[in-house]
């Protein structure tokens, strides 16, 4: 789907009531932008868990009344959903609707990948224009994901064994929100945190084998919208990207390292790229692992995850390297 073909054809409005600044104020100014470039544009207003993914199926299965782009207005949780629904779509259109991100939650890492500090209003008059926008120019880029192997569950920004994964327990019980919500998690789970015997393999090379305190894998450089764990991902180049953090660092100095990615050269870090990887827990007890910021059941020592190149098309900044 190109960008004039998108301009020429409807859009659809994917909105979250739930996500953290979600509301009709921000739908109706999305709306106003639509009508002055679009032939058309609908909204939908998510009922639950689910159904943004029905109605993104729903919608890239179209044929008579073919979508241009499809707008996920939400957080990262909503645009996985979206993402869900447009693979499995039948049949699967390379010229189906692409996805635009309206950042309206906590991390909003998809964002931060797909237009890094871009204001969402410029990126989507440039989108919608054709023109550049307060010199932001905008392009259909055709995305990786990835396929978590024992679930066969698609993941989008990535996924990750020991800290990240414990982090989302102990987010369970912090009175914040947004992003503070999550330092905190994180600052919790890295104090308690106990390195498991670890191994990682990348396209069947052993990469990592011994204490670990995090083996994540993408996907976006971002989780939670401010750790920079993969820095040096691409989001469109065919390949996942591993960073494993090994004991040799402490747990509670990694949140502050993976700021800005300072982690990167230290002692027991080890980072890769392939199209296949596995992690795994050399105890035989389960790992905690999670993708998209989801906590997965405690059923699996072992996991693999394989890249699904050139899967999803989405409406991102021109003119740099997606992360």
């Amino acid at each position: 789907m190109s960008l004039k073909k998108m301009r020429e054809s409807p859009g659809l409005i994917i909105a979250n009531p739930t996500a953290g600044t979600v509301g009709p104020d921000l739908v109706a100014d999305l709306v106003a932008q639509c009508r002055r470039f679009l032939p058309d544009v609908e909204v939908h207003w998510t009922t639950g868990r689910g159904d943004a993914t029905k109605a993104a199926r729903e919608a890239a299965e179209r044929t008579a009344t073919r979508l241009g782009v499809v707008f996920a207005v939400g957080g990262d949780g909503t645009v996985r959903e979206v993402v869900e629904g447009f693979t499995a779509a039948r049949p699967q259109h390379r010229d189906g609707p692409a996805l635009m991100v309206v950042p309206a939650g906590t991390g909003n890492s998809n964002y931060l990948a797909h237009w890094s500090d871009c204001a969402w209003p410029v990126a989507v008059t440039a989108a919608l224009s054709g023109q550049r926008s307060e010199s932001v120019g905008a392009e259909v880029r055709m995305l990786d994901l990835c396929r978590l192997t024992q679930t066969r569950e698609i993941v989008l920004l990535g996924a990750c064994s020991g800290l990240i994964a414990e982090a989302l327990v102990y987010a369970r019980d912090v009175p914040l929100s947004g992003r503070p919500r999550y330092r905190e998690a994180l600052a919790r789970a890295a104090e308690a945190n106990r390195p498991y015997p670890g191994r990682v393999e990348v396209d069947g090379v052993l990469i990592h084998e011994g204490p670990t305190v995090l083996a994540n894998v993408g996907g976006g450089r971002y989780r939670g919208g401010q750790y920079k764990i993969l820095p040096r991902s691409i989001l469109d180049d065919g390949l996942l990207d591993v960073c494993v953090i090994g004991a040799e660092t402490r747990a509670a100095d990694v949140p502050e390292l993976t700021r800005h990615g300072a982690h990167l050269g230290r002692s027991g870090v080890v980072y890769a790229s392939g199209r296949r990887i596995t992690i795994s827990r050399q105890d035989g007890e389960p790992l905690w692992f999670e993708h998209d910021g989801e906590l997965l059941p405690r059923e699996h020592a072992a996991v693999t995850l394989e890249v699904l190149p050139g899967r999803l098309p989405a409406v991102c900044r021109s003119g740099r390297a997606l992360g």
